[in-house]
């Protein structure tokens, strides 16, 4: 059960040919874990503590475990979306989150999606810099 449909991709309607180009990685789970704590660990991180002490002892752990749940299962999703169209052994490598939801969601979603995600570049961009220079006053 299963084998029928190993290598076929019948949702893509074109899979385009894209070698490896003999990359060479030198990562090691040690530098993949300090990339994602320091991902994590930003600036979000700093109003954690008032965010939670204002939902309460209810319902600031509560969110916190949402939270880390929906982080889980949207990692997840990413991470399957790297190599297509078999997670493991996919010929295609989506080297950003954009190539990704183009080869999955096709070009019309690459556009909604490309201005959804260049507004809130822009709106985190204008938040850091408000406050930055709120923080300066």
């Amino acid at each position: 059960m299963g084998e029928e449909g190993f290598g076929k991709a019948p949702l893509l309607i074109k899979v385009p040919d894209q070698p490896d180009e003999g990359i060479v990685r030198t990562g090691t789970q040690w530098s993949a874990t300090a990339h994602i704590i320091t991902a994590v660990i930003g600036s979000g991180v700093l109003s954690l503590a008032w965010s939670v002490g204002q939902l309460g002892w209810v319902g600031g752990p509560i969110s916190l475990v949402a939270f880390a749940w929906v982080t889980t299962v949207q990692s997840s999703l990413l991470a399957d979306c790297y190599k297509s169209p078999d997670p493991e052994h996919g010929p295609i490598r989506n080297r950003s989150y954009m190539e990704a939801v183009k080869l999955n969601l096709g070009e019309r979603s690459l556009w909604v999606c490309g201005f959804f995600q260049q507004t809130g570049l822009f709106g985190c961009a204008v938040a850091y810099t408000l406050t930055a220079a709120t923080s300066m006053r």
